[in-house]
């Protein structure tokens, strides 16, 4: 999502080359899009820069309005279908290796969106499904559907998890641990809240702060900022920054993936040393004591 030029702290292809080239250069080989990013930008960007390319993985998602009209979004065949070539068309791909519902479609019959994504899969058009941010009694019917109808079954869930965001772990994602399914959370560092750089008591002065309208409403409580601290004084003690200690917390919970936005280079060489840290049962429950129930947010 970082890729585009809809606000200010997006970044357009010249910028995007390098970060590309060097989580190339580092072993990443997994990139998630959408097709509303940007009005379309950021798929063109990652197709130009990842194309002719098959040692990656490139995801993007569907659902959300691509403009007027009942046609324009949701999960209906007519939308998926024609959103699938659009995609296709500007990632310069003939195939999307995973591609994801972007929220649940109350308007939509599920048996219809996957009987949908069932044809682009035998088609060859694409090679798996996914899901993003939901109800857990959702997926649970997404997932039993499939099973009953026989069609192509979501083997991913894009959700709403990190070290400040945490109400994934009451139904989610012990449903897709029992199911299988693959965890690629996205905001793991809470839209930069994670990295330490915005301090209690102080007024926020950022682009992202300024242009994105839910980041405000989503965290700066006092009990998180508290967890934010708390991550301070384990990446003291590790001798990491406060981002690598909330990445390398997810990645020590179980996930498979966070979906991180990159908009410099350091960061993408900030995410992938944080493979490297390891955490004792005593650092895990250290960063998780502070935590206080969030209200849900994500699932639209």
């Amino acid at each position: 999502m970082s890729f585009g030029n809809l606000e200010e702290w997006m970044v357009e292809i010249d910028k995007a080359r390098p970060i590309i080239k060097r989580a190339l250069d580092l072993g990443v080989n997994f990139f998630d899009t959408a097709n509303v990013y940007s009005n379309g930008r950021s798929e063109e960007i990652v197709g130009e820069l990842l194309k002719d390319r098959d040692d990656v993985v490139i995801a993007t998602k569907v659902r959300l309005s691509t403009g007027q009209g009942p046609n324009k979004e949701g999960l209906s065949r007519y939308h998926i279908m024609s959103q699938a070539r659009k995609s296709l068309k500007r990632l310069k791909t003939d195939r999307i290796d995973l591609y994801q519902i972007h929220r649940w479609d109350y308007a939509t019959p599920i048996e219809e969106t996957l009987s949908a994504l069932n044809d682009l899969v035998r088609q060859g058009t694409v090679n798996y499904i996914g899901a993003s941010s939901m109800w857990a009694w959702q997926f649970a019917k997404a997932l039993f559907t499939s099973d009953r109808l026989g069609l192509a079954r979501f083997v991913s869930m894009q959700n709403h998890y990190n070290l400040c965001y945490r109400e994934e772990e009451r139904e989610m994602i012990p449903l897709c641990k029992d199911q299988g399914i693959g965890l690629i959370p996205w905001s793991p560092l809470a839209r930069g809240f994670l990295t330490g750089r915005y301090k209690r008591g102080q007024t926020p002065d950022s682009a992202r702060y300024r242009t994105d309208k839910y980041f405000a409403e989503r965290f700066f409580r006092p009990e998180d900022f508290d967890v934010v601290e708390r991550a301070e004084e384990v990446a003291k003690e590790k001798g990491a920054t406060t981002a690598q200690i909330a990445l390398a917390w997810l990645l020590h919970k179980g996930v498979n993936a966070p979906i991180i936005g990159a908009t410099k280079v350091e960061q993408i060489e900030e995410a992938v040393a944080a493979t490297d840290i390891k955490l004792s049962d005593d650092d895990m429950k250290r960063l998780e004591e502070p935590y206080k129930t969030h209200r849900i947010l994500g699932h639209s």
